[in-house]
């Protein structure tokens, strides 16, 4: 799918161009592959950061400057938020791609000025065409699960091109007689609440998100915090008898025994499905006292015997209390941790609880540009030169003030030796 004047794919030299629906999937893809960015918890889950890889290729391909694609991404998390604040998916066991779409809609609209029926249009499409059911992240959990939020994303390009053509939508798509709510959520009586922002008002959604400092399903990243705690308090794992882990109602059943996913307690499991897994996770997080987005998830870490039969004694129970707390309309009350009781043989019990995250804007060490700069290093060690770092490190903090021909170059070159495998692989296109 090259292109003259499109967009760049993450890794390939820049002078390479691809149409820019493509580009997003396959570098929408990589952003999800390891479960590592941003995140928003409500009344439903999301990873706001999926709607960066499809506002940057349309940007690149229509030369938009880096305060426009600014203006897009603001407008997409803002959508993607509230939708994800007023609309619960996942009681209807409805991807949480289905707020994507119309996030990367509306994003693509304001990033290129377009006017308010064409977006509406595009919005209205887009959620018809990404609707699918929670089966992607479900038991043996595939890479699917990267695909399909940057699946949506393509799609939502699609859409929004196809409405500046003139093409129309399924409308009113949320309300109608066969709409999406009638139909699929909380039937045609339903009335949801989705705390837009008034015209002139700031749009601050994208303040109320947070990152991840493991690579795993974020309601894990409390608990690999107090899991690195506890290690220190207990110096023989052998002794523990059983540890059940109180959390809110979503932590328990999307990544919990609550789930009833025998994959989240098979060695043999794919990573896919283990960092969806809060019993392995604990476990090595216990035994290791750190966790890396590599070496915590291969095969062999994952059979280890004393991890095997560590894990298979953790189990997750809901605590109302916690639910509470996961729902609390006020961001700075939400909580997405619990308490981990642990019961040694010799009867005695160690109890720990924690809130939030430590990189939690709450927590004990909140991310910041530093934090984050560190991450993306240590994800490009080995991959690509200091120099390279350096460089793309300097362009992104610049975002606001890019000229439209710079957009091209907000894209990492991988070292070319990378690429000069002699193992060769059979892939079948279309």
């Amino acid at each position: 799918h090259s292109r003259k004047n499109g967009a760049t794919l993450f890794g390939v030299n820049s002078r390479l161009k691809f149409d820019c629906e493509w580009a997003a999937w396959s570098n929408g893809t990589a952003v999800r592959e390891l479960d590592f960015h941003d995140t928003f918890l409500a009344a439903d889950y999301s990873h706001p950061g999926d709607n960066i890889p499809p506002l940057l290729a349309v940007a690149q391909q229509n030369k938009i400057s880096g305060l426009d694609l600014l203006r897009g991404i603001i407008t997409a998390y803002e959508v993607q938020v509230n939708l994800v604040k007023g609309i619960c998916l996942h009681k209807h066991k409805v991807d949480h791609i289905a707020h994507l779409g119309p996030s990367v809609a509306a994003g693509l609209g304001s990033m290129l000025k377009l006017n308010t029926e064409t977006i509406y249009q595009a919005v209205q499409q887009a959620l018809h065409t990404t609707i699918s059911t929670r089966q992607s992240r479900k038991g043996e959990i595939s890479s699917w699960k990267a695909y399909a939020p940057a699946h949506a994303g393509k799609l939502a390009i699609e859409a929004v091109d196809r409405t500046m053509r003139g093409e129309g939508a399924p409308s009113p798509i949320y309300e109608g007689e066969d709409s999406v709510i009638a139909r699929i959520l909380d039937g045609k009586k339903a009335n949801y609440k989705v705390p837009l922002p008034k015209k002139g008002e700031s749009k601050k959604a994208i303040l109320e998100t947070y990152t991840k400092e493991y690579s795993a399903e974020y309601q894990s990243q409390a608990l690999i915090d107090l899991a690195k705690k506890l290690k220190n308090k207990i110096p023989n794992l052998n002794q523990i008898k059983k540890i059940d882990i109180y959390t809110s109602h979503h932590t328990h059943y999307v990544i919990g025994t609550g789930a009833n996913d025998p994959q989240k307690m098979d060695p043999n499991a794919s990573r896919e499905t283990l960092d969806h897994s809060i019993m392995y996770i604990f476990a090595v997080a216990l035994e290791d006292g750190y966790w890396h987005h590599i070496k915590s998830y291969t095969s062999q870490r994952a059979k280890r015997k004393s991890t095997v039969k560590l894990w298979h004694k953790i189990s997750t129970r809901e605590d109302v209390k916690w639910t509470k707390k996961y729902h609390d309309q006020n961001p700075k009350n939400k909580c997405f941790g619990g308490r981990v009781i642990i019961r040694m043989k010799n009867g005695s019990i160690i109890s720990e609880e924690i809130s939030v995250a430590d990189a939690h804007p709450s927590g004990k060490r909140p991310f910041k540009r530093d934090q984050y700069i560190e991450k993306f290093k240590t994800l490009t060690h080995g991959i690509i030169t200091q120099k390279e770092s350096k460089r793309f490190l300097q362009l992104t903090q610049n975002l606001r003030k890019l000229k439209a021909q710079q957009l091209g170059s907000l894209n990492i070159h991988l070292i070319p030796s990378l690429f000069r495998s002699k193992k060769r692989r059979k892939y079948f296109i279309f």
